[in-house]
């Protein structure tokens, strides 16, 4: 026996569970996407600072025809890093909108019910 979400129910419960149910799993798979971004982003941090590390050393030694190669080689790793570093901004923030998208609904379907959130 399954649930019937078409039936008419008190102040729209199962309609409101369901877009609960959407929403915070949408919200886990943010999270997913964020912890896979931090570690990402962790991981190109070290990548740039290994390019930097081998640029200053090729710098100090004065080997002409390896720093340019190395100071390439060190921006494309900051470029990359900062590729990393927008997209787990941009994914903070869908969260954070998520977040309070469902603490809206929390809010709107409480004051429909009658509860006024006061203690």
């Amino acid at each position: 026996m399954g649930s019937n979400l078409r039936r008419p129910a008190a102040n729209g419960s199962a309609v409101h569970t369901a877009e609960f149910i959407v929403s915070s799993a949408r919200l886990a798979e943010l999270h997913e996407c964020s912890a896979l971004l931090r570690r990402t982003r962790m991981r190109s941090e070290e990548i740039v600072d290994e390019a930097r590390t081998l640029l200053l050393a090729a710098e100090g030694r004065g080997d002409a025809d390896l720093v340019p190669i190395l100071r390439d080689r060190f921006e494309e790793a900051r470029a990359s890093y900062d590729k990393v570093l927008i997209a787990y901004v941009a994914i903070s923030r869908r969260i954070n909108e998520e977040r309070l998208s469902i603490v809206q609904a929390q809010m709107e379907r409480d004051r429909k019910s009658g509860l006024s959130g006061v203690a």
